[in-house]
C-alpha cells in the first residue's frame, strides 16, 4: 500500500470517527436531563469544535492535495523533457541513416 493510500485510509477514518463522536455527543445531550437552553449551548459548542476540525482537516487535505499536483507536475516536465531528448536523437538518427543511404546509393 502506498502512502498516499494510507493516507487516505487514516483521513477516511478520521473522518469517521469525527462524525461518530458528533453524532454520539448529540444524541448524549439531547438525551440527558438538561434544560433546553443548556443543551441548545452545549450542541453549539460542540457544533463549533467540529466546524472548527472539519477546516483544519480540509486545510490540510488542501496542502496535501496542492504538494501533490506540483509533485507531479515536476514529473510530468521531466518526462516531457526525456521524451523530447529521444525524438530529437531519433530525428538526428534518421537523417544520418538517409545521408549514409544517399551517398551509398550514389556511389
Amino acid at each position: 500500500m502506498s502512502d498516499d493510500e494510507k493516507g487516505t485510509g487514516l483521513a477516511t477514518v478520521f473522518v469517521s470517527f469525527l462524525a461518530g463522536a458528533a453524532i454520539g455527543s448529540g444524541l448524549a445531550l439531547l438525551f440527558a436531563p438538561k434544560t433546553g437552553k443548556e443543551v441548545r449551548d452545549q450542541i453549539r459548542d460542540l457544533t463549533e469544535d467540529a466546524v472548527d476540525k472539519i477546516k483544519d482537516y480540509a486545510k490540510d487535505a488542501q496542502d496535501k492535495i496542492k504538494a501533490t499536483y506540483e509533485s507531479g507536475k515536476e514529473v510530468v516536465m521531466e518526462k516531457k523533457t526525456i521524451i523530447s531528448s529521444a525524438i530529437e536523437a531519433g530525428k538526428e538518427a534518421m537523417e544520418k541513416e538517409k545521408t549514409r543511404i544517399s551517398e551509398e546509393t550514389k556511389a
